[in-house]
C-alpha cells in the first residue's frame, strides 16, 4: 500500500485550510478553513489505522471525536458569527473589536 499520495493530499488540503485562515477576513470563510483542516486530519487518522492494520481502529474512533468536535464548533461559532453580525451588519474579522476595551 502507498501512502505517499494520500499523505500529500493531507497535507495539501491542511496547507489550504491554513491559507484560508490566513487570508480571508470573513468569519464565516473562516470556519470553512479550520473545518478543512480538521479534515485533512481526519484522512491522515483513517490512512494510519487502515495502515497499521491496528485492531483496535484507533484512527477511526479519534475521526468520530474529531467529526463530533467540529459540529459543535460550526454550531458555535455560526451562532456567535450571527450575534456579532446583528449588532455589526458585517461579518469580516477585522471589525470584531467588542472585546477590546
Amino acid at each position: 500500500m502507498n501512502i505517499a499520495p494520500i499523505l500529500i493530499t493531507g497535507a495539501a488540503l491542511f496547507s489550504l485550510g491554513i491559507y484560508g485562515i490566513l487570508v480571508r477576513r470573513n468569519a464565516v470563510m473562516v470556519l470553512l478553513a479550520i473545518e478543512l483542516m480538521l479534515n485533512s486530519v481526519n484522512i491522515n487518522f483513517i490512512l494510519f489505522d487502515a495502515y497499521l492494520k491496528d485492531t483496535l481502529l484507533q484512527g477511526q474512533i479519534f475521526s468520530i471525536f474529531i467529526i463530533t468536535i467540529a459540529a459543535a464548533e460550526v454550531g458555535i461559532g455560526l451562532a456567535i458569527v450571527l450575534m456579532v453580525f446583528r449588532n455589526r451588519q458585517t461579518a469580516n474579522l477585522n471589525d470584531f473589536d467588542l472585546l477590546k476595551w
